[in-house]
């Protein structure tokens, strides 16, 4: 193996996770965004009321989104494996 290999899996790896990742914090910062702005209308101060919808928000994209992460991480471990066989 070369270092350009080993850095080129790196890379993929890195963005691979970085993509999977991508939605589920966007719908965190998204729900976070507006729970915020509730909060600074309505001057309620709770620390904990920003926990369950993020939760919430997090978990109903994963499930929306499992198709295509699971897709992803194939396709990238399949990539992996098909490169290592080459050497």
């Amino acid at each position: 193996m070369s270092v350009e290999f080993v850095i080129d899996v790196c890379r993929k790896a890195v963005q691979t996770s970085l993509l999977m990742a991508g939605p589920m914090l966007l719908a965190g910062m998204i729900v976070g965004l507006i729970v915020s702005v509730f909060q600074a209308t309505t001057q309620i101060n709770e620390q904990t009321l920003t926990f369950i919808p993020k939760i919430v928000a997090v978990f109903l994209t994963l499930l929306i989104m499992a198709p295509w992460l699971i897709h992803t991480i194939t396709s990238f471990s399949r990539g992996i494996f098909s490169s290592i066989a080459t050497f």
